[in-house]
């Protein structure tokens, strides 16, 4: 049996917001020792897409694999590097491949986290975003 779920109803700001705080809820909850994913799904209910936190807290953590170090999120209503970067692999305006040098395996599992991620937002995957 298959079941579809519709990729979520948020415009491009709304859900560049919902990435920006998911990133920073993901990291506050682990530098706290919270459960990340109940944090996550907290976070994710009030824009009606809590079915993104257990793809985002594996998205999260397959990042700062790959980076090799911890995520650094921004403060107020300025972006860090990091949540910049992921914005632009997320809506498919930059490559993974371009973004982060890492082990193929991490480059791997970092580019089907990627493109599950594309898959519920609604973003459109990009055979350019895999590894190269």
């Amino acid at each position: 049996m298959t079941r579809r779920f519709p990729p979520l109803n948020l415009d491009a700001v709304a859900c560049r917001t919902v990435i920006v705080e998911g990133t920073r809820c993901w990291r506050k909850a682990r530098d706290t020792g919270q459960a990340v994913q109940p944090s996550l799904y907290q976070m994710f209910v009030s824009h009606d897409c809590e079915m993104l936190a257990p793809v985002f807290d594996s998205l999260m953590s397959l990042c700062e694999n790959a980076l090799g170090r911890p995520v650094v999120i921004g403060s107020a209503m300025a972006l860090s590097e990091d949540e910049s970067m992921l914005l632009g692999l997320l809506d498919g305006s930059r490559q993974r491949c371009t973004c982060i040098d890492c082990l193929t395996e991490a480059a791997a599992s970092l580019d089907c986290a990627i493109s599950s991620a594309q898959i519920l937002i609604g973003t459109p995957t990009r055979s350019s975003n895999l590894l190269q």
